[in-house]
């Protein structure tokens, strides 16, 4: 019933009414898309934690110091993650306010995929040394 209802609302509604309503739709998926950054950087938060603080004190006979730069190197990650997460959303939030579409800058994501894959092969070094 309530889908027959809304494509009745759909089939009246003006080209304003699209477009305000698409807009809506897009500023929520940002924020959906925002939040979902701020979950990865907060894992990655929690693993630095993990492998820097954590682990290093349940074994005392490994190599402390690269569970310190693996825990280290997490932290920036998951704040660089957090931080792109956001601005990307403001940078949306702009474009849709002036009617446009906001791209993300490519160099940005290269970054944090190269950057993920550093912290896996650093996880596999921790993994068969330890």
């Amino acid at each position: 019933m309530r889908s027959k209802q809304r494509n009745e609302d759909v089939e009246h509604m003006t080209p304003t009414d699209e477009s305000v309503d698409a807009t809506r739709r897009t500023r929520l998926a940002s924020e959906r898309t925002e939040l979902a950054w701020w979950r990865t950087g907060l894992t990655a938060l929690a693993v630095a934690l993990a492998v820097g603080r954590i682990i290093p004190g349940l074994d005392r006979g490994s190599a402390s110091w690269l569970y310190d730069l693996a825990g280290v190197c997490f932290a920036i990650y998951g704040v660089a993650v957090i931080a792109y997460g956001s601005r990307s959303r403001v940078l949306m939030d702009r474009a849709l306010a002036k009617g446009r579409f906001s791209e993300p800058p490519r160099y940005a994501h290269a970054a944090l995929a190269i950057g993920g894959v550093v912290l896996g092969l650093l996880t596999v070094v921790l993994i068969l040394i330890g």
